[in-house]
């Protein structure tokens, strides 16, 4: 992490140790609630287009052309190379100073963020026009080097209450990891799909929950979404018929 970001989230910390729990976590004003009504309009209620697919940001007459031929909007890449999964939908762009509360989980150890996380989630999922809920929800595993460094899996974390509010089981040991890979944030795009290739496989304790089901995928973060996709294939493989990401922020490409 960048000396810079991490003084940012530092200083976040320290203000959100001093302030909570009756200030807003991102503008620090008064407030009953872990977000004020006000950043949530500002940071989480955007009215932006997506593609249905990935969840990339894309140019509004797109959306135009897609209401008026009545298909929902996606991006030229999922077009000219659709993904294995279905749909993504996320709570919102992985920028500051939403960007902070994903540090703040997954590298600080805020566990008392991710029912936040997940309600921001739940409100985008329940917004999502003509989208049919999942069967199931689960999540990315984690290898056992990096769940034991870390200490938890921040997937899980968002991914338990979310279920929760949404009334959709949650099986967090649906999916395992085959082999250790190396942290996808480290490695340049084209060496991200070598390193995901048949990583993970469904359980076998749990593998009745895949075949002909809708399957939805809880994240923290999507980026080049080479992970997600991996999973997605396997649960086809695997006879799950669609496969639904839910994650909370997506990074926009530079």
């Amino acid at each position: 992490m960048h000396s810079s970001r991490f003084n940012r989230l530092t200083a976040y910390l320290m203000k959100t140790a001093r302030l909570l729990p009756s200030a807003c976590v991102l503008c620090g004003k008064d407030n009953e609630n872990t977000l004020c009504q006000a950043c949530r309009m500002q940071y989480f209620q955007a009215t932006q287009i997506r593609c249905t697919t990935c969840a990339l940001p894309i140019l509004n007459h797109i959306h135009v052309i897609a209401l008026t031929t009545k298909t929902l909007p996606r991006c030229g890449e999922c077009i000219a190379n659709p993904p294995s999964f279905d749909r993504t939908i996320v709570a919102c762009n992985y920028v500051a100073p939403a960007d902070q509360l994903v540090l703040a989980l997954k590298f600080a150890h805020q566990l008392m963020l991710a029912p936040l996380l997940s309600n921001l989630l739940r409100d985008a999922i329940l917004n999502s026009l003509d989208h049919p809920l999942p069967d199931v929800l689960t999540t990315v595993p984690l290898g056992q080097k990096r769940l034991q460094e870390r200490g938890f899996n921040q997937a899980v974390e968002i991914g338990r209450p979310l279920s929760k509010q949404l009334g959709i089981k949650f099986q967090a040991n649906l999916m395992e990891r085959t082999r250790e890979t190396r942290q996808q944030s480290s490695l340049h795009p084209d060496e991200r799909h070598k390193n995901m290739r048949q990583a993970f496989i469904p359980n076998a304790q749990f593998i009745d929950q895949v075949k002909g089901r809708h399957i939805g995928i809880v994240d923290d973060v999507i980026t080049t979404g080479t992970t997600l996709n991996e999973m997605a294939m396997t649960l086809k493989r695997f006879g799950a018929i669609r496969v639904s990401n839910y994650v909370f922020a997506r990074t926009i490409p530079h």
